[in-house]
């Protein structure tokens, strides 16, 4: 008998939720000699999916699932899967279609056309399950295998600021300062986490979370309804005042700009900057020209460096600037990257950030 100790990784499970039978049957094949994910299940509707997530034994990882207009009842399966089972869901969705509210789902691609824009959808598929595998199993464990007791599923909560870290929020509103935060892959909880902190004085709140069009207005309402600040997603001509929160909506650049009235965004469609629009590069940068040192920026958890320079220009130009730390990021590549170029005064744990903004403000840095 061998008594060599053998390792081996475990594939992602996924489950597949769509009715054309020819692409459940393309993504299968597509899957079927990959070391990392295995298609476990596929259905043409949710309540044969249901069934299979009755079997504990069956334990899924992901799931891949159909968003349409003409199949209500899957929005409601995609908000079972992430609130009953934790299991994140990335949605795939006809762009011609008016879409139902995924605010929930782990992730978005369009699907496929052709079969030449398979293979990209096959490849970018692939790296979403996994990143949604790595979210899944983040929230559930410490990086040790420990439970995370932050909240019953491990979703990271805000340490609130105390009275005094607010104290002077109200002072820097008048005195026309501004927030800005970047983020992407895991940023929608980690923008939920710090815009929690935020209290009705909180100076205006500039935000970019790389999100296709629909789902940033969608997902603006969901943190409308759990935040004490006012979340919208932003409309060009919007004017900031405080305890306003504005989210750059998909697929349109959002720019701060400056007039005798005071402060008000910019917003319409453009070229991809750093490989996304919006873009948190073009928000940072805008601030940093028109608020200069009283702005006051964050750069959360995402893949590439976007927002990396912007946040290095308005370090430069006076602002105050934090970067998410690597213990707290689903993936360490942006707050990464602008750490690097000495972009970061500080980088701080995702639950402290919001706090730490308050603080910052309310105590100065100029």
């Amino acid at each position: 008998m061998n008594d060599k100790k053998h390792s081996f990784r475990l594939k992602i499970r996924v489950m597949i939720i769509e009715r054309s039978e020819a692409l459940r049957s393309a993504v299968k094949n597509f899957f079927a000699e990959n070391n990392s994910i295995e298609v476990v299940g596929d259905f043409s509707n949710v309540s044969d999916a249901r069934k299979m997530l009755s079997i504990p034994e069956n334990h899924i990882n992901v799931a891949v699932v159909e968003f349409s207009s003409f199949r209500p009842e899957n929005e409601a399966f995609i908000r079972e899967l992430a609130e009953q089972y934790s299991i994140p869901g990335i949605a795939i969705h006809d762009p011609s279609e008016k879409l139902p509210d995924t605010a929930l789902a782990a992730d978005f691609l369009k699907k496929p056309r052709t079969r030449q824009e398979f293979a990209s959808f096959g490849a970018v598929l692939s790296t979403k399950i996994i990143l949604a595998s790595k979210t899944a199993s983040a929230k559930k464990t410490d990086g040790s295998g420990i439970l995370n007791t932050n909240s019953p599923k491990g979703k990271a909560e805000p340490v609130m600021p105390s009275e005094s870290d607010m104290s002077g929020l109200d002072k820097r509103s008048r005195d026309g300062y501004v927030v800005a935060l970047g983020a992407s892959t895991g940023g929608t909880d980690a923008l939920e986490c710090i815009i929690k902190a935020f209290p009705k004085t909180m100076p205006p709140v500039l935000v970019v979370q790389h999100m296709p069009p629909v789902f940033t207005k969608l997902y603006s309402e969901r943190l409308n309804r759990s935040c004490t600040v006012h979340v919208k997603e932003a409309q060009n001509g919007d004017r900031l005042s405080q305890g306003l929160c504005l989210i750059a909506a998909g697929g349109a650049h959002m720019e701060l700009k400056r007039d005798g009235k005071g402060y008000y965004v910019k917003c319409g469609p453009g070229e991809k900057v750093s490989g996304h629009c919006p873009s948190v590069d073009v928000l940072f940068s805008s601030v940093a020209e028109t608020a200069g040192r009283k702005a006051i920026g964050a750069l959360m958890t995402g893949m590439g460096a976007d927002g990396a320079r912007g946040l290095l220009k308005m370090h430069r130009n006076g602002a105050y600037t934090i970067g998410q730390d690597k213990d707290t990021c689903i993936v360490y590549g942006m707050p990464m990257e602008a750490y690097k170029l000495g972009a970061c005064s500080e980088q701080q744990p995702l639950q402290n950030i919001g706090k730490t903004l308050c603080k910052r403000l309310t105590d100065g840095w100029n």
